[in-house]
């Protein structure tokens, strides 16, 4: 058995949970202590790992990495993939309307401030969805400073359809928020978008974008390749999702057959997407469009 990558998952299960790492601790009859050390790769029983995920509400399988992994939570699912990602050489992403790992720092600012703004309008509840904010940017954060360290390949479909969503909503868009706060999101999609035109007319090593000028993808997925390994993402959760409610479940698996099926459809897309000057071009022309609205 790899612990490594079990006590991996064990992380992300045990912040899909809610539980806190004392409260497992104690259900289970250890230290808070050795809960961590099982989730930095400690050799571990095979009747902790039953016992574990009879208290996860998951299947002692999805703990030792075989078959399919569900979160029906955004921050189970980011601390997942920011661990995935830490190994990927390659990420195949039709995703929308931005790439999380190639936003600006005023992105995660917009994002922090419209959680801090949901937080404080949660009641009884305030404090407890604050720190789940902070550990979902927290999260995030450390995804995008492995991807500055490491620069994966990367190519990202999205279309026009998302980025005119995104446009008009900003980031958070599906959050209500103050009208100050909403012009700031949507001042930063508006820099984002144009982030992603310049990307694209420079074609940065590593980096390609693709832009959909017909096809809606009817759903959000990638594929992430390491030396030894691939594994497919199926996301219902944007970048910029409430951390604090379940709008989903997304699913994540190593099966051949899952993959090559999503890599088919990604192929497709790939070749009638618009790329490079044109791209950007057809990008461009969004954010005038959106502008003289």
């Amino acid at each position: 058995m790899r612990f490594t990558e079990i006590g991996q998952q064990l992380r992300a299960y045990r912040l899909e949970s809610g539980l806190r790492a004392e409260e497992i601790a104690a259900r289970l009859g250890v230290s808070r202590a050795a809960l961590y050390r099982y989730e930095k790769g400690e050799v571990i029983k095979l009747d902790t790992i039953k016992r574990l995920a009879e208290l996860l509400k998951i299947s002692p399988l999805s703990l030792l990495g075989i078959g399919v992994e569900y979160y029906n939570r955004p921050i189970g699912y980011l601390e997942r993939i920011r661990q995935i990602e830490e190994t990927a050489d390659q990420m195949l992403v039709v995703h929308g309307p931005v790439y999380y790992l190639t936003t600006s720092d005023s992105y995660d600012a917009a994002l922090a401030e419209a959680f801090d703004e949901m937080a404080a309008q949660a009641g009884s509840e305030r404090a407890s969805l604050r720190a789940t904010c902070e550990q979902v940017l927290g999260i995030m954060a450390a995804r995008k400073r492995m991807y500055g360290l490491r620069r994966p390949g990367i190519i990202a479909m999205t279309s026009i359809a998302r980025l005119q969503h995104f446009l008009e909503n900003g980031v958070a868009g599906s959050m209500p928020l103050s009208d100050r706060t909403r012009r700031l999101c949507r001042q930063v999609a508006t820099a984002e978008v144009e982030n992603i035109a310049n990307l694209m007319e420079a074609e940065p090593m590593g980096l390609q974008f693709g832009l959909l000028p017909m096809t809606e993808p009817t759903g959000s997925f990638k594929i992430l390749r390491a030396r030894d390994r691939a594994s497919l993402a199926v996301n219902p959760f944007r970048s910029d999702s409430h951390p604090g409610s379940p709008s989903g479940v997304a699913m994540i698996t190593g099966a051949d057959e899952a993959i090559a099926a999503h890599q088919r459809v990604a192929e497709a897309q790939w070749r009638e997407a618009l790329k490079g000057a044109a791209a950007a071009q057809r990008v461009r022309q969004l954010i005038l469009q959106h502008q003289v609205a």
